[in-house]
């Protein structure tokens, strides 16, 4: 098992997060990526630091424009006169107007929600979480005897599987998961990805949609008045060639560890027909029963149940760990998961 991360991932500090109609306190803080930290230094595991990998990886995915905005847009923000906040943020969501009037016309073109700030220090978190999940990625592609058993876990933040193509949004700005599945394509012909966050990754979807050369499976909260609300729903099968190759498996609020589960089953039966080369996990920590975003019942010994199952599908896996609010809780629920690969 080879463990990722970068320092660099605890600079971007959100002040700001706008959600049904109200401002609340950012639930996607610098002090998540300490905790988790924490696990593999109490399992005796050591985290290797991500080395750069490069900016063509992420320009395969998302638009040259967009890259440009995340990586520039603050310093554009505070070069207006006019009373600008601390970070560049938007009320407005107008994705096809004409970005090149103003910073504001940019930030209502690729900021799609209220929750997903940029400030001074964003763009370099974002860019080593990238190269984070990429340095797992690259590690596959560089050897020559992959081992089935072959586990990666990568310490990210921000996440990213609510990014799209060209926008932001649900506190995700690079699409880490989409970045690596389309990395890995290099090598391998078909990857799975299978979604355990509490929310349904529609930038996934979206950027996925039409292929059938990576799978994308998630297991998440009904969509139904719950974020990302537009996507994610049982019919959502993809279009064109890569029909049948995008499957959701919407839970009903208030569901206990059993129906998780039951979902998840129905998801890795999936990804196990696909028979990828490889899989690519999004592990959302926001499942946990004490979470604030969770809306199912999932105890810190579901998650050693989770790894256990991934384990037993006998591939590659890399895994993102994404969503978690519980801060308090991350450090014994990834330690929790760290063992299910490591136990027989």
């Amino acid at each position: 098992m080879r463990i990722y991360s970068h320092e660099n991932q605890m600079l971007h500090y959100p002040k700001s997060y706008f959600s049904r109609g109200q401002m609340r306190e950012p639930q996607e803080k610098p002090e998540r990526l300490t905790e988790l930290l924490k696990a593999p230094d109490a399992l005796g595991l050591m985290v290797t630091t991500a080395k750069d990998i490069g900016i063509d990886p992420i320009l395969a995915v998302h638009d040259f424009d967009y890259v440009d905005f995340l990586k520039h847009g603050y310093e554009e923000w505070m070069a207006v006169d006019e009373g600008m906040g601390e970070e560049v943020q938007t009320t407005i969501y107008v994705p096809n107007n004409n970005s090149g009037l103003g910073i504001l016309a940019k930030a209502a073109k690729y900021q799609a929600d209220g929750s997903a700030p940029i400030g001074k220090h964003s763009w370099t978190s974002i860019y080593w979480s990238a190269q984070t999940a990429l340095n797992a990625a690259d590690t596959l592609l560089d050897d020559s005897d992959i081992n089935k058993n072959n586990i990666q876990i990568c310490l990210t933040r921000p996440a990213g599987h609510h990014a799209r193509k060209n926008a932001a949004g649900g506190f995700c700005y690079l699409n880490n998961a989409a970045i690596i599945a389309e990395h890995l394509r290099q090598k391998f012909q078909k990857i799975a990805i299978i979604d355990t966050d509490m929310h349904h990754g529609q930038g996934i979807q979206e950027i996925f949609y039409d292929r059938k050369d990576v799978l994308y499976t998630s297991v998440h909260g009904s969509p139904i008045n719950f974020y990302p609300v537009v996507a994610g729903h049982e019919q959502e099968r993809g279009q064109g060639v890569g029909y049948g190759y995008n499957v959701n498996f919407p839970m009903p609020h208030g569901i206990d560890e059993a129906g998780f589960f039951h979902h998840v089953d129905k998801a890795i039966e999936t990804v196990a027909l696909f028979n990828p080369d490889v899989i690519v996990h999004v592990l959302g920590f926001d499942v946990y029963e004490d979470d604030p975003q969770a809306k199912c019942q999932v105890s810190t010994q579901g998650f050693k149940t989770l790894a256990q199952k991934l384990k037993a599908l006998n591939k590659p896996v890399i895994v993102l760990v994404e969503g978690g609010y519980c801060i308090e809780k991350l450090n014994e629920n990834l330690q929790a998961f760290l063992s299910g690969f490591i136990s027989e």
